[in-house]
């Protein structure tokens, strides 16, 4: 194995993946962007759900936006909550309802009609992210799926699917945390810049 070209090849996959981000995603940043800033104008708060990476995907998104991005915009908090980090709920229910109803349980007890709800999931299909999305849907939340590939089930139950183009589940990790980026720091600017 030729170490060197491993990591160059690795490099160049994951810049290609980025600029298929500014061609095949870009609308559906900028309507995520609205869609977050109409909530936070509202007085409403952002949710967010996903496993493995994605869980720590959503503690780092979410700690973006409570505390922030841009270091030259001062600003309140915005108000975002990881569903991913609290290891007692996490374990309390998966033990005693099922883990696919953790996120859903969470939602039940803490989403309110118009708060936002970021659901991410690589494949688009994992089971506890769906059930979480329905349950988001149920409450009159407004739900933005992180997803790649083809989307999976995912693509065409959330208001606003954008799909990393790729089906390299790293480039698709490092492609959520790239527009994510993007995102909160437009969101900042636009209620705060």
């Amino acid at each position: 194995m030729d170490k060197e070209k491993f990591i160059i090849n690795s490099l160049k996959e994951s810049a290609e993946t980025k600029l298929k981000i500014e061609k095949e995603c870009k609308t559906d940043i900028l309507k995520a962007v609205e869609i977050l800033t109409a909530a936070y104008k509202n007085g409403k708060k952002v949710l967010l759900c996903g496993n493995g990476g994605s869980a720590a995907d959503c503690q780092h998104i979410a700690t973006e936006l409570m505390i922030r991005l841009n270091h030259d915009i001062k600003r309140p908090a915005l108000a975002a909550i990881a569903l991913t980090t609290d290891s007692s709920n996490l374990t309390a229910g998966g033990n005693d309802i099922g883990f696919e109803n953790v996120f859903a349980r969470n939602i039940e007890g803490l989403g309110n009609k118009g708060d936002v709800l970021i659901a991410i999931s690589t494949s688009g299909n994992s089971g506890n992210v769906i059930k979480a999305v329905e349950k988001a849907k149920e409450k009159n939340m407004r739900v933005i799926g992180f997803l790649g590939g083809i989307g999976g089930k995912l693509k065409n139950k959330v208001d606003l699917p954008i799909i990393i183009p790729s089906t390299n589940v790293q480039r698709i990790q490092e492609g959520h945390i790239t527009i994510a980026h993007i995102i909160c720091e437009l969101v900042e600017l636009e209620l705060y810049g």
